[in-house]
């Protein structure tokens, strides 16, 4: 009866141990499908794509504070930055007014700032961030300076680079004058459009109320 209990139990034993290496070999299999999962390009675009929203936001903020200083130095409230990932490279307001000088756009004066201290004429790694869709003017400098990804808050379906006429889109460009104009960029609307938009209501609230009826600056 003892050496028949004792093989009872080795039998146990040994079932026990097998069931127990199966799980083990299933544990092994659902970490191994996990790590694949989080190395594969969705899950890291994905996560890319979060860290980039809350970046986005960060980064209007700025622009809606610049284009508040903007109008405190003279200007129509126009904000526009460059950053490399969360790092500002440069930032400005519209220069219009101060140096009569239709060119003076804020995209324009920050795509200048930063690459002079870049010191490349290229802006693929970095994105420009604006208050206002880019005009047509602007476009072109954005395309030739190869930025990659534009961010800005309202629309501009009369003067806009992209509502109007899609420059910043038109991979033509690219195709035909590969020395003078880069790839199109990634564009992202939207971003605080409403803030954006008090600025200018807090700023000149009948200049803004014609400017609404004209459809020149619009929320997405």
């Amino acid at each position: 009866m003892i050496a028949s209990a004792v093989a009872n139990a080795h039998g146990r034993l040994r079932r026990l141990s097998a069931a127990f290496r199966q799980e083990s070999d299933r544990v092994s299999d659902v970490r191994a499908a996990l790590a694949r999962r989080w190395d594969s390009p969705v899950f890291r675009r994905a996560v890319q794509s979060t860290k980039n929203v809350a970046t986005d936001h960060s980064m209007m903020a700025r622009c809606i504070e610049l284009s508040r200083n903007g109008i405190a130095e003279g200007e129509y409230p126009f904000g526009s930055l460059i950053a490399r990932g969360e790092t500002i490279i440069a930032e400005a307001t519209n220069r219009v007014m101060r140096e009569t000088d239709e060119s003076r756009h804020a995209e324009i004066i920050a795509i200048a700032h930063a690459r002079r201290t870049l010191r490349k004429k290229s802006l693929r790694e970095c994105t420009l961030y604006t208050t206002v869709e880019p005009c047509a003017m602007c476009s072109f400098c954005i395309r030739a300076a190869g930025i990659g990804r534009v961010v800005y808050a309202l629309r501009s379906p009369v003067l806009g680079g992209i509502s109007r006429w899609d420059i910043l889109r038109d991979k033509t460009l690219r195709r035909r004058l590969p020395l003078l104009f880069n790839a199109a960029p990634e564009i992202v609307t939207g971003v605080r459009a409403e803030e954006a938009q008090q600025v200018w209501a807090d700023w000149n609230p009948l200049f803004w109320w014609a400017i609404k009826q004209l459809g020149f600056f619009v929320l997405p």
